[in-house]
């Protein structure tokens, strides 16, 4: 088999190493009854027998391509000594996320239990981005939960040695030398017209603020009933999708976290995913902009406006995939230069993972009560005080409830859970919606 990254996922590892932080997903379960701890270690077992059964060996060339081998995962479920009171769950979940991920040194994800003094369990995975994107965790959680265990057959760590690497991965660079030209090509089409891409955050705080230290990015989770979410976007001319960007608009508009014109801006990935797809990330995206003001009267515009982004989706892809090939050959000095450029600009990610398989809800075999997947920036928990950190606001449902998942500090740290908290809550009271927020 080839377990050569994909360009994609080969981009995402090198701007972890270049930069110090890199995505990372986190799966939070809460059960209101005691888990099955034998059948959760079965779970954590499955897992490293399928898709996340890996991590990345570098290749011995500097620029050549790196690769996936074999990795079974931690040795065991990370069960907590003490039972902990539900009012510090949060705490929990953000102390697991704390913990070192790396997709190449290990652990590249981890599970993780807390008993509860009330009763109950919660259960945590937290995995590299690299590693897998949203839709892949989910269906590698499903698979582990199923006990299908379609090992891709990676080779174990050390298998190649050096020379016999360096040969093979300097025939295969020679080889992709043409398509490095057509990479380089794109990369300065795409800079000569990509001028308006960078937005100005309105406000203080998008750029540097000279200040020293760190910022703890607060972190909550909203959950609304699905009978009531679908109620809700029908009435005003939507869809699920489109309730969802609105509600991202709105929290956007009271955070102050939109263009100089007022508007929200959108990022959207889009799922690319095929069968025994082994990418890490196998995803594209487009964009699109949203009225505050308008949203919570008619989502007719933004369903619009989504639909018209989706309808150029070849060419959005087109403009994200081609330069890839370059990957490989980026400097550690210009992808920091690269991440300066876009530090402050007021794009909002907006991560739908829509109807997700109800087998991810059942990590020891049965339901649990309260589920939700958010995404961030490793060093979000230790966040640099140079600008406003706002990892991608994620939403699914699962359960009969619709979860939305918000993270958000200021660059002088001074945004507490509390506050987050009340913004989420008046983003859905804008649409007449109530939820249960953790």
């Amino acid at each position: 088999m080839d377990n050569t990254l994909d360009y994609m996922d080969q981009a995402s590892f090198l701007g972890l190493r270049a930069l110090g932080h890199g995505p990372v997903i986190q799966f939070t379960w809460i059960y209101e009854h005691d888990v099955d701890l034998v059948a959760l270690r079965r779970f954590h077992r499955d897992l490293g027998r399928g898709f996340l059964g890996r991590r990345i060996e570098r290749s011995p060339l500097p620029f050549g391509r790196h690769r996936w081998i074999a990795w079974p995962g931690p040795t065991d479920v990370d069960v907590a000594r003490a039972p902990r009171p539900r009012s510090e769950l949060t705490a929990w979940t953000d102390e697991q996320a704390r913990l070192p991920i790396d997709p190449e040194r290990g652990p590249s994800w981890r599970l993780a239990v807390l008993p509860l003094t009330s009763g109950g369990a919660a259960v945590t995975l937290v995995a590299s981005h690299t590693v897998a994107d949203g839709v892949g965790l989910s269906i590698a959680v499903a698979n582990a939960v199923r006990g299908e265990t379609a090992n891709p057959g990676y080779p174990p760590s050390g298998s190649r040695n050096t020379l016999s690497a360096l040969r093979t991965d300097s025939r295969a660079t020679i080889r992709a030398l043409p398509e490095v030209g057509r990479a380089l090509a794109a990369a300065l089409r795409l800079a000569r017209g990509g001028d308006d891409a960078v937005l100005s955050r309105q406000g203080a705080g998008g750029t540097s603020t000279g200040v020293r230290g760190e910022v703890t990015v607060p972190s909550v989770t909203a959950y609304v009933n699905s009978g009531e979410w679908d109620e809700k976007a029908a009435s005003l001319g939507g869809t699920s999708n489109s309730l969802f960007l609105g509600v991202a608009t709105r929290l956007g508009y009271r955070l102050g976290y939109v263009a100089a014109d007022g508007n929200a801006t959108l990022s959207l990935p889009v799922n690319e995913r095929i069968a025994d797809d082994t990418r890490g990330n196998a995803l594209t995206g487009v964009t699109l902009s949203a009225d505050p003001a308008g949203v919570t009267a008619d989502l007719r515009g933004v369903r619009a406006d989504l639909k018209v982004a989706l309808s150029t989706l070849g060419e959005a892809r087109h403009q994200l995939l081609a330069p890839l090939p370059l990957t490989p050959l980026i400097p550690r000095v210009l992808a920091r230069r690269l991440e300066s450029m876009v530090v402050g600009t007021a794009v909002i990610g907006c991560s739908n993972l829509v109807e997700i398989d109800p087998a991810v809800n059942r990590p020891d075999g049965t339901d649990a009560d309260y589920f939700a997947i958010r995404m961030f920036e490793h060093s979000d928990w230790a966040y640099p005080r140079r600008a406003i950190a706002f990892p991608p606001v994620v939403s699914g449902r699962i359960g009969g409830r619709v979860f939305l998942s918000v993270g958000y500090a200021e660059a002088d740290g001074t945004t507490t859970t509390t506050e987050l908290k009340e913004t989420v809550r008046g983003a859905l009271a804008d649409f007449g919606l109530t939820g249960f927020i953790e």
